[in-house]
């Protein structure tokens, strides 16, 4: 994930408002540093729901495994769905 902007902690207190709205319409990642520090991150919910998601993936082995086969069945140029199977 990459970090957009970093704003200190006292500067986030007084525009936290601000920094929501900059969140929602540019979908921005935001790093609140504290002695220069980053510290926390703000981001929108819609970006957080994604990562969740996509940990949730990475974390299904079952899952992982069936999209490694589909990917080397697309490199390997074969067919992920028998025809006959659809009809």
């Amino acid at each position: 994930m990459q970090i957009d902007n970093y704003i200190p902690v006292t500067k986030a207190k007084t525009r936290l408002l601000d920094i929501i709205r900059m969140i929602n319409d540019r979908e921005d990642t935001i790093a609140i540093t504290k002695n220069g520090i980053p510290r926390a991150v703000i981001m929108s919910m819609e970006q957080y729901e994604a990562m969740r998601e996509t940990m949730a993936i990475l974390g299904d082995v079952e899952m992982m495994k069936q999209i490694r086969c589909s990917r080397n069945e697309v490199k390997e140029n074969r067919p992920l769905v028998d025809l006959e199977d659809l009809l």
